[in-house]
């Protein structure tokens, strides 16, 4: 994978975080780590992203909710959403919205990596659309 492919991992847990970048970034990706969602929308220069991995639960703005502006700004952009704590409704509500994937933690390094082929390849054909 090229290295022109950003990632966004958003989790307020630091070493879910590290972890998660640690393993897309020797998959070939850019990583960018943020903290909460809030710290996401507040980036005034964020490379285009071509992905987002967000947990579910975080203090402040859930991931559910992120994903729901960020489908009234970017409708496009392919989210993956994860959470070691959620029931049938939040994976229901995540994929109603346009999830991508949702991936309950533990979640195996292939199971994170073929859910981000999937929104990468979803991605492709919208820049194709777009061009």
């Amino acid at each position: 994978m090229s290295s022109d492919v950003t990632v966004v991992v958003i989790d307020d847990d630091l070493s879910v975080r590290r972890s998660l970048a640690r393993l897309l970034a020797s998959a070939g990706y850019e990583v960018i780590m943020c903290s909460s969602a809030e710290e996401f929308l507040a980036m005034p220069n964020v490379p285009r992203p071509a992905c987002v991995v967000t947990d579910v639960r975080m203090p402040g703005m859930s991931g559910l909710d992120l994903l729901d502006v960020l489908r009234t700004r970017r409708p496009s952009l392919p989210i993956i959403l994860f959470s070691g704590d959620a029931d049938p409704g939040t994976s229901a509500h995540a994929r109603a919205a346009g999830a991508v994937s949702f991936l309950m933690k533990p979640f195996a390094s292939e199971d994170l990596l073929g859910a981000l082929a999937e929104a990468l390849d979803r991605d492709r054909a919208e820049l194709a659309r777009e061009a």
